[in-house]
């Protein structure tokens, strides 16, 4: 048998529910706001990931799925949803539309890395970018779109941790006071920190290896080592989360695992932050265009994986359960009148009312059955007798009475059997 790939998923029709929940919830919080919606290729070169992602950051070195296509172009499968939007912005002369650009997204990502829970190899994102404007405002914004997002799904316990990473201009002292602070510590570094103490020391702060996590306590803060642009946006910033009743943390080892972030980083986690579980989180990104363009286009952002959403509102209890169920079942007992059936189901669904049909002859008995397995409120019955008169029997499966009615009657007898009693 062939099974799916490691890492990847089967979305079920039961699973459906509050997977579209979350979809819906967050695009009625985009709306409220004035977030557009956005949709970029689920392929992009390559270079557009190794450039702004950082060539040092795991997504790059060891989880992006990338191939070279038959044209030679290198190409790879999408592993974060904001340098697509910034390229899209860049590509589609987007500057001459109002600023800040708002815009939302729904989009599947893949990182070639270790399944856990509610992370996977292909996964799923919900997004919002905002391109334009350096406002400390708009972070505040961005923010509250996902806090709100979350409140409104129910996940009401989480923390918010920020941080500021200030700007490219400061971040060489920062990076020799990590290394000053690391080097008398590598014999307590693994391999990967090594390199990353060589390469971007930044990446250290991020480590998921509990030993240099508990390094990082003691290591420099980045907020000590901002200008003073950065830190009037940041204090801006926490004074607009305390107007917006968002409570925060300021952890000084926030980072995010992506080279292009300065100034604001932030993240939402659970209370069991013990198991890496970060739901969502992003952050500020004003030099990420030039990467792509040479272009300056002030942006802040946001992800957060759909999985680990559905895992918290479980968590909670707040998983919705479907509640939809089919209305009526149209019972074919002769092949003559599966046609009818099929015409009557037809009628039925045209004005909204949820039916399904048999689609060969059959017992009585085999058909009820299977309207009650379908939990129908009513089983239109159609057999030779029903044919000749032209009628249809209708049994209502809450015990009452079956009636035979006119066939062009059936739509507007079953809307009356279905009218909730007053």
């Amino acid at each position: 048998m062939i099974r799916r790939p490691r890492g990847t998923n089967d979305r079920l029709s039961e699973d459906h529910v509050a997977w579209q929940h979350v979809i819906d919830t967050f695009t009625h919080e985009c709306e409220l706001r004035g977030f557009k919606p956005i949709s970029t290729p689920t392929l992009e070169h390559t270079d557009l990931f190794s450039r702004t992602t950082g060539e040092q950051t795991d997504i790059v070195r060891k989880e992006m799925y990338s191939f070279e296509d038959r044209g030679g172009d290198s190409l790879t499968l999408r592993p974060e949803g904001t340098a697509p939007v910034v390229r899209a912005y860049l590509q589609n002369s987007m500057h001459n539309l109002l600023q800040p650009v708002k815009v939302a997204y729904v989009a599947s990502v893949f990182r070639y890395d270790r399944p856990q829970a509610g992370r996977y190899r292909e996964h799923h994102q919900i997004g919002a970018e905002a391109l334009g404007d350096a406002n400390p405002a708009v972070d505040a914004e961005i923010i509250n779109l996902l806090w709100s997002t979350y409140q409104a799904l129910g996940i009401s316990d989480l923390q918010l941790h920020i941080n500021s990473l200030g700007d490219p201009d400061t971040r060489p002292k920062y990076r020799e006071a990590l290394i000053e602070y690391f080097t008398p510590l590598k014999p307590h570094l693994d391999p990967d920190s090594l390199r990353q103490l060589e390469t971007n020391p930044l990446r250290l702060l991020d480590s998921k290896n509990p030993a240099v996590i508990a390094l990082c306590d003691d290591a420099p803060r980045s907020v000590d080592f901002v200008n003073s642009e950065a830190r009037e946006h940041f204090e801006d910033l926490k004074e607009l989360l305390d107007a917006l009743d968002i409570p925060f943390t300021q952890n000084n080892r926030l980072v995010r695992g992506l080279d292009y972030y300065n100034r604001t980083v932030f993240e939402f986690l659970p209370p069991d932050t013990g198991s890496q579980s970060t739901i969502g989180g992003g952050g500020r990104y004003d030099y990420l265009a030039e990467l792509i363009d040479g272009s300056h286009v002030a942006g802040v952002g946001f992800g957060s994986g759909i999985e680990r959403v559905l895992l918290n509102m479980e968590r909670l209890d707040q998983k919705p359960k479907s509640t939809a169920s089919t209305s009526v079942y149209v019972a074919p007992l002769v092949k003559g009148a599966v046609p009818t059936a099929l015409r009557i189901s037809n009628d039925l669904q045209r004005v909204d009312i949820s039916t399904e049909s048999g689609f060969g002859p059959s017992s009585p008995r085999s058909h009820l059955r299977r309207a009650n397995a379908l939990t129908a409120k009513i089983a239109i019955l159609i057999g030779e007798d029903e044919l000749q008169k032209n009628v249809v029997a209708i049994k209502p499966l809450d015990g009452s009475d079956q009636i035979a009615v006119p066939r062009d009657q059936t739509v507007h007898t079953v809307r009356n059997l279905l009218k909730p009693s007053t």
